[in-house]
Order: C-alpha cells, then structure tokens, then sequence
C-alpha cells in the first residue's frame, strides 16, 4: 500500500523521548516530509489515518495501538546510543566502573551492545533497571534521560538524553515513502556530516587533553622535587625527571611497573603504600638524605609522593629565614622562656601549647606587662607555622591615620605620598605565618570594619585597589582594656569581638604569683650578663610586698634599676627605688564582664562578713554571680533565681532583689544596667576567696 502524503507521525512513550526525536528528524528529513509527534503518556494522541507511524520502542506498541487508524502502515525504530553527547562519556577515567541506568532491561542492553558498536570499550558498563540490585556502591552512571531511576549512592550523573534513530530507519522510510531514489543521498550526507561534526569535536578534545598532558608533563619535569604517583593498583603512573636522577631508574622502565618493581627498599614502599594521614619522612637513597612526602588523592584511590633533597631544603630554609631576620619577622621567644612556676602560670602556658595547634584566631587579655607579646611569640613558635613570618603591631604607638596603610597597604597613587609601585601591607607580609595585633582596643571603628572583613573572607583589599587579595594569616589579638565596656560605649564592635575571641588567654597579673618574682629576679639578672651579682634575702622579701601593677615589665625595670645603682656587686635594701619610681595607680579592671581581674585587696574587719541569719543565703548568692561571671554571661536577677533552684534555699526574683540590695549596701556588689548586670566588688572577690 502507497503512501500518497509526504507525511509521518511519530509516537514516543515519552515527552523527552518524542522532542528529541522529532528534533533528529525535522533536522535531517524535515525540509521534504512534515512530522507530527504525540508522547502516549501524555494522553493527548489524536487517532490517525492514512500515515506512516514510527514507533520510538517495539516496547510502546500496545499503548500505540489505540491511536493508529486505517490505512496506516507502522514501523519500529532502530535507535542507538546518543552520540550527539558522546564527549561527556570520555570524561570517565579509563576502567571505571559504570552504571547504565534506563526503564527497561531490553533498552539497557540494546544502548550498552551500541557503545560497543561505537568502540567505547574505556569502561566497564554495569546494566541498571528497576528491580535490579546493585550491591556495591559505583561512583558513576550514565542514562537516557531516567534521572529519577539513578540510585542515591551514585555521585556523578551524566544524562546523555534519549537513544536516537538510526540511519537504517530513516532510509527505510524513505523507501516507505517512495523517496529513497530522490532523497537518499541528501539524508545520507547530513547523517554523515552529523557524524563528521561530532568526530572533529572529539579529535579537538583529544588536541586539547594532548596539549594539557604535555603541558603537565613539562610542570612535572620542571619542579625542582622528585614527583611519583601510584594508583590503587600499586602501579606508577607518574614519574618525572627528577626522581628518575634520585633512583637511577629511567622513567620509561619505571611508568606503568608495580613500585615494588622499581624501588627495592622495603621500608620506604611500605611507607608510601601505607593508608595513612598524609606525612613525612627522612629516607637515604642512593647515598642522598631525601625527605619524603606523602598525600592521597582519596576520589581517585591515587597515592602522591614527593621527593626533596634534604641538604638543599635545608639550605632554602635557612636563606628564609635570614631574610625575615633581616625585616625582624620573626618570633623571638618559646615557652621556655616564660619563667615561672606558679600554677596558674603553668596552667595558661599548657592551655597556650594546645592552642598553638589550631588556626583559630585568640585573643589574650592581660594586664601590661604580663607577657603578651611573649606568649603570641611562643605560640606561633610552637604551631606548624613557625617557618613563616611573625609580624607583631603595636596599636597604640600607630598614629591613626598610618593605621590602615600599614595593615592593608596601598596601590600607587592611593593619596599622596603614597610610594611608587603601592605597597604590601603587613596582613600581605605575614602571609603563611602569624600576625599579632596588640593594644587591638585603641584601634578606630573603620579599622574595625576593614579587620573584621579580614577576619571574616580571609581576603583584603589594598586602600586605592580594586583586586581582592586572599591571605592565609594566623591572628593573635591582645588588649589590657575592658572590650565590653567598649562595646557598651560603642566604641568596639561586638561581631569583631567575637571573632577575635575564637580562642581565649587570660595571662595572670605577678600580684597573683609572687612565688615566681625570685626567679625572675635572678632571670633578669642574667639577661644582664652580670653573673656574679648577688641579692640580699631581704631585698627578695621587700620585692613580694609590693603588688606589681605594671606586672613583670615593672619587676625588670626595678632589677635594672638596682643593678645600675648597687655596689660591689650585692644589691641591698637601700638599693630598692622609692615609692615614687612604682606604678602607684589601681590595676585597671579587665573586662568587667567576665571578671578577669580583682580589684586591690583590701582588707575587711570581721564586721564586714555576714552574722545575719540569712548569711547562707546571702553566701550562696555571692557564689552564684561568681560562678557565672567565671563562665562570662551576664548577672540578671531572673538568672540568680534560676540558679538557686538547685540549691537547698531556692529563691523568688523579688527574694533575690532585696538580697541583692543588701549586698550591695555592705559594698560586696554593685548593681549595673544593660549586658554587665551586677558584679562583685573587691571586697566581694576578697569574701569568695575566704569561703572556697
């Protein structure tokens, strides 16, 4: 039976299956013959007549059959993988296992024997269709179009869109349609220049990959350090030309051999074989020290390793470091040198050498003079940043307006004087290593703005720039000043306050550990170079009586000074300064809201403590607003009342009020609107101390 009209109707089992189909064939068939396309599961297929009807699927006849009419011929498509998205295919690695993910076992099958027909053979295909277990998990899966039938465990998804019809098919409906000798070589030609394109752009892919293997191959050969990669086979894949110097061992005999295979020490092939956290190790080969470095490249199961010249990386570290001496970016302590042996001490120099471990930014609060320079020092000392730079700030010695020039730098041109080609600023210098801002509370609040943005993206930009500059700077921030108070005035900001206090030191004042001021006399002494000098005991007693409020800078001023006036070599009482020469004033009161310092000791006459009744009850307020300014939350009376619930005395909000007035007339606490709330006194930190 003839077909008189030029005319065809496709009938998909899908809307995605019918687009792409009624796309190939309007593109190669479409200038002569009118198609007409309908999805049967979209329900809207009007019932046809007289036409030629191509089936997207044998698998969609019985659906199909209620829409074709009389006098229709049908006929089922050949259809093969979609080579039109070939490309994405060929960004598998080469024996990778992969899913091949449709609605059918039949369909499954036919695409997998097509990729083999189309000679990709660089993967292992795995057939995938609902019903079918998959019992290992596989990283890759490749599907026509059935997203939502691609198990979960899947990580990479390439839909390469549904299979399209193949040449055999079209030519036979030319046939069907009388216009095979009129029109075969046109669709012939645009099937084969379809082809064509799709070749080229592989043979440009193939170019590109080419070039960036050599490229890498010329990196690779180009570093100065022995490079190997070994997959998870134990075989090498990589081998440059430094390494072939190292093993005397020619790349092309090395390339694709099992390491065990190429080198011969035992201890160094377990080493790099070994499933562990990436490390380092000292090896001699060949006669030569030669640190190794090992890293996994856990997605690809490949194992890298380094090879370094030991004497030669020694040498380039002792050149960096000469020249961050010369700029004096360097870390001049340990935590040796902090003297001491007080606990606290102790305590915070322990808590130091855990921090150190860590990136996080810290803030250390203490008075003058209590060593805060001293302790940022030893921690970057201490941490795996100690080869890269140390930039200490003083805040309080910058002038204003120098302030942001120097952190940040500037580009040429920023505003005048500014020098010829800009400048790093010191963020940029300390770069890989440690930067220590200290007095970080007389800083303005649009340097706040700028460190805080720092502090936050991890990125700066110059003053007069316009390109983002990322940085890698640990920070360490120190103050002897009350931040929260300063945040109350609105003169620092709170969200840089809490990322500057990531980490937190309090450094103890040496009223609170005069154990320790003989052996920071005899320390400093030392440093003085006069060995031989010697010290009456009751110089050492006279020393602890005062309460060192300028901390351990004002201990060593006084030894100075004694050492410069005593004689024959003996320091003695008359050697000691007048009152004149000490720092008179009271401790400044750090932080208020966390209670960090005591106020000066006074003492109370036994009138002071409680003999009321209720001194129970008063005392275990007195604990309950230590306790939590100790954990630095503000003091509110709803908190109070909230505590004593767990005690044997628990008190109302209004109770606790009238308590509260009462402490505060007997001068153990005083009362504070806003984040501080109430706060014990002096004399309120003297009665704790006496009754824990």
């Amino acid at each position: 039976m003839a077909i008189e009209t030029k005319e065809i109707t496709l009938l998909a089992g899908s809307e995605e299956t019918r687009k792409t189909l009624a796309d190939q064939l309007n593109e190669i068939i479409g200038d002569f013959i009118q198609v007409k396309s309908y999805a049967v599961d979209a329900n809207e297929v009007t019932t046809v007549h007289n036409q030629l009807v191509i089936l997207s699927s044998y698998l969609i006849e019985e659906e199909a059959k209620p829409y074709i009419g009389e006098n229709c011929s049908v006929l089922v498509a050949h259809r093969i993988v979609n080579f039109l998205n070939i490309e994405k295919i060929y960004s598998i690695p080469k024996g990778e296992k992969v899913l091949y993910v449709n609605d059918f076992p039949e369909t499954v099958n036919e695409a997998i024997s097509s990729f083999e027909k189309l000679g990709v053979d660089h993967i292992d295909f795995i057939p995938f269709f609902p019903g079918k277990k998959q019992d290992k998990p596989v990283k890759f899966a490749i599907t026509p179009g059935e997203l939502d039938l691609v198990p979960s465990f899947v990580e990479e998804v390439i839909n390469i869109g549904p299979r399209l019809i193949d040449i055999t098919t079209l030519i036979t409906i030319l046939n069907r349609l009388g216009l095979l000798e009129a029109r075969q070589e046109q669709v012939s030609g645009k099937y084969i220049k379809t082809i064509t394109q799709l070749s080229k752009k592989l043979g440009c892919l193939s170019q590109e990959a080419t070039i960036m293997t050599e490229h890498l191959k010329k990196v690779v050969n180009g570093v100065n350090d022995g490079i190997l990669a070994v997959n998870s086979n134990g075989r090498i894949t990589v081998f440059n030309d430094i390494l072939e110097r190292f093993l005397r061992m020619p790349v092309k005999k090395a390339v694709n051999r099992h390491i065990q295979d190429v080198i011969s020490d035992k201890e160094l092939v377990q080493f790099i074989l070994n499933e562990q956290e990436e490390e380092d190790r000292y090896f001699t080969i060949e006669d030569r020290s030669v640190i190794v470095h090992r890293f996994t490249i856990e997605a690809e199961g490949t194992v890298v390793v380094t090879f370094k010249d030991a004497e030669e990386t020694i040498e380039i570290e002792k050149k960096l470091r000469k020249e961050l001496l010369k700029k004096g970016y360097y870390a001049k302590y340990t935590f040796n040198d902090i003297v001491g042996v007080h606990p606290k001490l102790q305590e915070v120099k322990k808590v130091s050498n855990k921090l150190a471990r860590s990136d996080l930014t810290i803030l250390i609060e203490g008075e003058s003079g209590t060593g805060k320079e001293l302790f940022s020092s030893s921690i970057h000392n201490a941490s795996l940043r100690n080869k890269g730079p140390f930039l200490a700030v003083n805040f309080s010695a910058l002038p204003e307006d120098l302030v942001e020039s120097e952190l940040f730098g500037y580009e040429e041109g920023a505003f005048t004087g500014a020098k010829k080609g800009g400048r790093k600023g010191l963020f940029e210098q300390a770069n890989g290593g440690t930067i220590f801002l200290d007095e970080i509370g007389d800083i303005s609040l649009k340097v706040q703005a700028r460190l805080l943005r720092v502090l936050q993206e991890k990125e700066l930009l110059r003053i007069g720039g316009n390109k983002i500059i990322p940085i890698d700077v640990r920070v360490i921030a120190a103050t002897n000043k009350d931040l929260l108070s300063l945040i109350e005035e609105g003169k620092f900001r709170e969200d840089l306050y809490h990322r500057l206090k990531v980490l937190f030191l309090h450094l103890p004042e040496l009223r609170k550990r005069k154990e320790d001021i003989d052996l920071l006399v005899q320390e400093f002494i030392n440093q003085s170079g006069r060995y031989n000098v010697k010290i009456e005991p009751q110089v050492l007693h006279k020393l602890k009586e005062y309460q060192w409020y300028g901390n351990v800078r004002e201990l060593k001023n006084t030894i100075d000074y004694m050492l410069a006036v005593c004689e024959d070599d003996v320091i003695r009482l008359h050697d000691i300064p007048d009152e004149g020469f000490f720092q008179q004033k009271k401790a400044p009161q750090l932080n208020k809201g966390e209670d960090r310092f005591s106020l000066p000791i006074v003492e109370p006459s036994v009138d002071h403590y409680f003999h009321y009744e209720d001194e129970q009850e008063l005392t275990t307020l007195l604990k309950i607003i230590f306790q939590l300014q100790q954990q630095g939350e503000s003091v509110s009376r709803k908190k109070i009342a909230k505590e004593t619930q767990l005690h044997s005395q628990p008190l109302s909000e209004q109770q606790v009020r009238l308590r509260l007035n009462k402490l505060e007339q007997r001068g153990y606490i005083e009362k504070r609107k806003g984040r501080l709330g109430t706060r014990l006194t002096g004399l309120g930190q003297k009665y704790i101390q006496t009754v824990y």
